[in-house]
């Protein structure tokens, strides 16, 4: 029997599909894993290796256009948003280090009489000419012992502005979301596509009444503020249409942002970073939150008195703990705390609790059961003795004040 001849068009078919089909092969492994190792190397040629870290601040101002990102407007004009962006060429991530805004920062160059780290840029961008990003900068790399190479900032009206520039982003709400007084964010739960003014709705909400505990708190408001950010910046460097959609929108967003980068180095780090993943790495938690009592504390501002109201007093120690893979050194709230040992507690609470406080290394007396009040009275001239045990009786929900004693009270 002859063996039968394929003919020469039908074999150029056959050949055809076979490299089509490797083709196709190759390009599903490409577009997954490949495309990141591939995206690193455009990074660490275009940037380098080592990590840029650029602060984003969102300034809460009211009644300001976009175009004006510094103004202090009819109310606030405080950093609502205070995220550390690292940008990491080498290894083609990107970290998001969010700082809760309400952080105890001492500032004794500034009659500021309740000494949040967001106030800075308040009291910055009322000096002339305005200084608030650069306040805030220097602020953020002592708290996190990183330096900062750069600042974006805008207001309200330009997050919204840049969230329509883009078409609108598609959010996963988890749970009902109702806060009429304060954002005005109506959201029931499921996939929602929000233009500019509904995503800052959504990125604002912090006291959810919808009945559950989603959306209740500074700290899951920060982790909306990633979500948020990492959605628009998923949108803004799909590596499909990058190269053409950063340079519109950098442009466009020009006037609306106020930043100490050139135009073409953030459509540089803009283009090389597309595609990468972003990490949030939080500092604090709601154990850090606490109420303080107007008091004497030197050096805390010019006047050395803090005026009652919430902080976040974040730990020095822990903040090197959770930085440090990234080199941070020697973070500071510019406050001295003194170390667990040398502080002795005066415990009204349950046996737990003592065994709690002598784990963190606390001298302990148990003087009697807890009584409910959620309290924390240090002897006078020691305040930072009575937030470090604030801190570890947790909760959020701790009031601190002044006491008559000389050992700190806890009352659980």
């Amino acid at each position: 029997m002859k063996r039968q001849r394929v003919r020469p068009n039908m074999a150029r078919i056959l050949i055809a599909c076979a490299l089509l089909a490797f083709i196709l092969g190759f390009a599903i492994f490409f577009s997954q894993g490949a495309r990141r190792f591939a995206g690193g190397v455009a990074a660490r040629l275009t940037l380098g290796t080592q990590p840029i870290d650029i602060l984003v601040i969102a300034n809460n101002a009211r009644g300001v256009a976009a175009n004006d990102p510094l103004g202090l407007g009819t109310a606030a004009g405080q950093a609502d948003v205070i995220l550390l962006a690292r940008i990491d060429p080498a290894a083609h991530r990107i970290y998001a280090i969010t700082i809760p805004r309400d952080t105890l920062f001492a500032q004794p160059g500034w009659n500021d009489p309740v000494p949040k780290i967001k106030t800075l840029f308040f009291m910055g961008d009322q000096e002339t000419p305005p200084s608030g990003p650069q306040e805030l900068a220097k602020a953020v790399a002592q708290l996190t012992g990183l330096p900062v190479d750069g600042y974006i900032a805008a207001n309200f009206s330009g997050f919204e502005r840049a969230v329509d520039l883009v078409g609108g982003i598609t959010v996963d709400v988890k749970q009902r979301i109702y806060d009429p007084r304060h954002s005005g964010a109506n959201f029931r739960p499921g996939l929602q596509h929000m233009n500019g003014k509904e995503a800052l709705a959504f990125v604002r909400v912090r006291q959810n009444i919808a009945g559950n505990a989603y959306r209740i708190n500074d700290f899951q408001r920060m982790q909306a503020e990633v979500q948020v950010l990492g959605i628009l910046r998923n949108t803004l460097l799909d590596p499909t249409h990058a190269a053409t959609l950063i340079p519109r929108f950098v442009k466009a967003m020009h006037g609306d942002i106020a930043t100490d980068l050139p135009q073409a180095r953030l459509i540089q780090i803009g283009i090389a970073m597309a595609g990468a993943p972003v990490y949030q790495v939080p500092l604090g938690s709601i154990e850090d939150s606490m109420t303080l009592t107007s008091a004497s504390v030197p050096g805390i501002n010019a006047e050395g008195y803090l005026d009652g109201a919430d902080y976040d007093v974040l730990d020095p120690a822990e903040i090197e703990r959770r930085l440090a893979a990234f080199g941070a050194t020697s973070p500071s709230l510019g406050i001295d705390f003194p170390p667990h040992a040398s502080v002795h507690v005066t415990l009204y609470g349950s046996a737990h609790m003592a065994l709690h406080f002598e784990h963190l290394g606390f001298q302990v007396t148990r003087a009697g059961a807890a009584t409910g009040a959620q309290r924390v009275l240090y002897p006078a001239g020691e305040p930072a003795a009575g937030w470090e045990a604030a801190r570890a009786l947790g909760g959020g929900d701790v009031t601190v004040e002044p006491g008559a004693g000389s050992t700190v009270v806890v009352e659980e």
